[in-house]
C-alpha cells in the first residue's frame, strides 16, 4: 500500500506558518507519543530554526512509558525541551506553563533589561492532523478555544488566543510534508489515525500492525483475542474475526470487521500502552 495525502490546504498553511514565525517567541509542536519521529514534521526544523522549541509528547497515556522516558532524553540531548501529555485528561498540562517560561526565560530577561515587563510569551502551536492540537490548547487555557475534532483537518485557519498575562497562543491548521519519502513514516501515520481511513486499505494496514505487535509486544495479541500468535498475519486477522464473532452472513469470518477491530482496540488504548518507535529510528 503507498501512503500519500497532501490537500491543497496544507500548501496554503505552510505558507501562512512561515509568515507567522516572525512572530512569535516559542515553536510548541505537538507529536504522537507512539510514533515521536513519524508525527514530526521536518517543516518546522526549518520553520522554527533560531526559535526556542518545545515538544510536547501527546497521547503518552497510550505510550509505553519506558519509551516515553527515551524520547525526553532524546529531546533534551537536542536542546528541544519535551513534556509528555495526555491533553484529554489534561495530565502534565500544569508543568508545560513553567516549561515555556523556562524555554524562553532569555527572551523575558532581555526584555526584562530594555524596560518591557508584561509583554507575553508568544508560542506557535504546530502539528500533524490529529495529533491533539485544539484539544491541547483548550485544556491549557481551561476553556473551549479552538476547534476540535476525531479527523484529520479540522482545525482551518489561523487563530491567535490569549491564556493570561503570561502567555498568547497562535493555533495553526496541521501540516503534512508534500510526500513521505519513507514508506514507514506513512504506515506509522496511517496506524495511528493521521491519515484519514476512508483513504486506505483497512485490512493491510491491520495485517501490518499484528506483524509489528507480534514481534516488539509479544503476548498482547493472544491476551486481548485468545489467539496463536505464531500464526500468520492473515490467519491472525481470521482468528480474531473467528474468536469475536466477526462474521458475516453466511457466517463466513468477516476479516474487514476483524481489521477495523483490531486498529480501533490500537488507536483507543484496549491493547496496552504501545510505542511503535523509539529514538533508534532518527539517523
Amino acid at each position: 500500500m503507498h501512503y500519500q495525502w497532501y490537500p491543497g490546504h496544507m500548501t496554503k498553511a505552510k505558507r501562512q506558518m512561515q509568515e507567522d514565525i516572525r512572530l512569535v517567541d516559542l515553536v510548541i509542536e505537538l507529536v504522537d507519543a507512539r510514533i515521536p519521529y513519524s508525527s514530526h514534521n521536518p517543516d518546522i526544523d526549518e520553520l522554527g530554526r533560531n526559535k526556542a522549541r518545545l515538544v510536547l509528547l501527546n497521547k503518552a497515556d497510550l505510550a509505553d512509558e519506558a519509551k516515553n522516558q527515551l524520547w525526553c532524553r532524546h529531546y533534551e540531548e537536542q536542546g528541544i525541551y519535551a513534556v509528555k501529555l495526555d491533553s484529554r485528561s489534561r495530565a502534565g498540562m500544569k508543568s508545560v506553563q513553567a516549561v515555556v517560561q523556562e524555554a524562553c526565560k532569555e527572551k523575558i530577561e532581555r526584555n526584562r533589561r530594555r524596560g518591557i515587563i508584561n509583554r507575553p510569551v508568544r508560542a506557535m502551536v504546530a502539528g500533524i492532523p490529529n495529533v491533539g492540537k485544539s484539544t491541547f490548547i483548550n485544556s491549557f487555557a481551561g476553556k473551549a478555544c479552538a476547534r476540535t475534532g476525531n479527523k484529520p483537518g479540522v482545525t482551518k485557519g489561523k487563530q491567535w488566543i490569549r491564556l493570561n498575562k503570561q502567555v498568547e497562543l497562535l493555533d495553526t491548521p496541521g501540516i503534512l510534508w508534500p510526500k513521505f519519502e519513507d514508506q514507514t513514516v506513512g504506515l506509522h501515520l496511517a496506524l495511528t489515525g493521521s491519515i484519514k481511513d476512508s483513504l486506505l486499505n483497512m485490512d493491510e494496514l491491520a495485517v501490518e500492525l499484528s506483524r509489528m505487535l507480534a514481534a516488539d509486544y509479544p503476548g498482547v495479541l493472544a491476551s486481548r483475542y485468545e489467539l496463536d500468535e505464531t500464526a500468520s498475519q492473515d490467519m491472525i486477522l481470521r482468528q480474531i474475526a473467528v474468536n469475536r464473532g466477526c462474521l458475516k452472513k453466511g457466517s463466513g469470518p468477516d476479516l474487514s470487521k476483524a481489521a477495523n477491530m483490531l486498529l480501533d482496540d490500537f488507536r483507543s488504548g484496549k491493547l496496552g500502552r504501545i510505542t511503535i518507535e523509539t529514538p533508534d529510528c532518527v539517523s
